[in-house]
């Protein structure tokens, strides 16, 4: 299980550096974080339940954070 977070934090990256070769610097920092985050965590061999459980608070707050972020920060189309 530690090993599909490690799968993680190379699509992370992989997001990131595309995001960092299209000026998006912002976006490009929030995914390497997060490949560092899904990285280390991938190697500190915890048990399937523990991973599972790590992912699934992972996801609500991402989640939160951009149902937040798209709703309340985000301006109006015009």
């Amino acid at each position: 299980m530690g090993r599909m977070f490690r799968v993680l934090g190379f699509f992370t990256l992989a997001i990131g550096l595309m995001a960092f070769a299209g000026d998006l610097t912002e976006m490009a920092l929030l995914f390497f974080l997060q490949t560092a985050f899904f990285v280390i965590l991938g190697y500190l061999k915890f048990t399937e339940r523990t991973y599972v459980l790590l992912f699934w608070a992972y996801m609500i707050l991402t989640f939160t954070g951009f149902s937040y972020w798209t709703v309340f920060v985000m301006d109006m189309p015009v």
